[in-house]
């Protein structure tokens, strides 16, 4: 049902109020601009979900939507057979998406002015959820390894988590804009050092149903000893590319923690029922498996076009091996240009990538490339960012 064909045909996202496309021509001025920015997808989601929605569009009334147990259901059921996550619908919460569940978590369970760990480079929001909520920023970056992957610092992660200024640790997992697939002994050690200090874990899952060649994620809800310091943040919004839409889920097995966080959600107005993504968000869970394991062979292929060819046009581009995501991660820094001149170059070949910037001073040198997109698109961008990167 769902074949390469599907993906290939993609959708035309023009004239639809899209940030990805429309935003980015009213900005450029440039009509022949190819997005390979914003994460989300340039293919039409799964046939039951737009059907799901087509049925609360005709009812012809959306009056205030309660959220049910069956909305909660979804999720873990979800989770249960595609990650072997066991949760229950008392462990979730409803929010919008998962950047107001970061503020949401971190305004929760840390003090005013207190620090926050986080591992740049990483996505852009993590440091304006922590600075935005009157938190300190704490680092503990990445480094690359001789194989090109990113690694953790786990001495280093250990000493600033045990620091008194130290009151939680916000960690993205798979990682944007890395592409790491962390292995479950990562997560169980960074897990073992927040229960060893006893400092919440607040995990953005979002990316967990993108991972390549037979791998699978490991969540942080799988360290059951874990269970009362952790927080996942997930949502249907990333894989089934309902962004639009606005839900996604807080799970915490912790009734307490759970507690303060629904309070802030409470308190500060924070609303969840939104007729069209609920019922689209159950639709994904239960119904969406078929779709989105097309979606992962499609992906894959598109992956594999971009490595052969950088590695047949681009010598002084090292792209990280992209394990998870559908986002890779450029180093461009051996073309000797600076940031500024290098996104400029790349526009003016009607190409729009994002800023290695986004994502910290340590993606000084980087660019971020969407592969989410029909394998024609793609081939085209490769093609234009030759002018740059050969």
């Amino acid at each position: 049902m769902y074949s390469e064909a599907f993906f290939d045909q993609g959708v035309n996202r023009i004239g639809t109020d899209c940030e990805k496309w429309d935003g980015m021509r009213e900005r450029t001025g440039d009509p022949e601009m190819l997005p390979m920015w914003v994460a989300d997808m340039d293919f039409a989601t799964a046939d039951e979900i737009c059907e799901a929605v087509n049925r609360v569009a005709k009812r012809r009334t959306w009056g205030y939507t309660m959220v049910g147990e069956a909305d909660s259901q979804a999720v873990c059921s979800f989770w249960k057979r595609r990650h072997e996550v066991c949760i229950t619908p008392e462990d979730v919460l409803m929010a919008p998406c998962v950047v107001t569940s970061m503020r949401v978590a971190i305004q929760s369970l840390t003090p005013e002015n207190s620090g926050v760990l986080i591992t740049p480079p990483v996505y852009g929001p993590f440091f304006r959820s922590v600075l935005q909520s009157e938190r300190k920023i704490v680092e503990s970056p990445l480094k690359q390894n001789a194989e090109g992957r990113w690694m953790l610092n786990f001495k280093e992660i250990e000493q600033k988590m045990a620091s008194s200024e130290t009151a939680a640790f916000l960690f993205c997992s798979p990682h944007n804009p890395c592409g790491r697939l962390w292995e479950p002994e990562e997560i169980e050690r960074l897990a073992e050092i927040c229960m060893r200090y006893n400092k919440p874990m607040i995990c953005d899952e979002i990316h967990a149903d993108f991972t390549y060649d037979g791998k699978k994620h490991y969540s942080l809800m799988r360290v059951e000893a874990a269970k009362d310091i952790a927080v996942m943040l997930c949502a249907a919004s990333k894989t089934f590319n309902l962004a639009g839409l606005q839900q996604c889920s807080i799970i915490c097995r912790n009734e307490d923690m759970r507690r303060k966080m629904a309070d802030t959600i409470q308190n500060s107005g924070i609303i969840s029922g939104n007729a069209f993504a609920l019922a689209a968000t159950r639709a994904a869970y239960q119904e969406g498996d078929a779709w989105l394991d097309a979606l992962i062979s499609y992906l894959t292929n598109n992956r594999n076009i971009v490595m052969t060819h950088a590695g047949e046009k681009w010598p002084n581009v090292r792209i990280t091996p992209l394990e998870a995501t559908y986002l890779m991660w450029l180093d461009i820094r051996a073309l000797g240009l600076d940031q500024e001149e290098a996104l400029k170059k790349i526009e003016e070949n009607h190409v729009m990538v994002n800023d290695g910037l986004f994502f910290g001073e340590l993606g000084r040198g980087f660019i971020r490339l969407n592969i989410a997109c029909p394998r024609k698109q793609l081939q085209e961008a490769l093609t234009r960012l030759d002018a740059v990167l050969a």
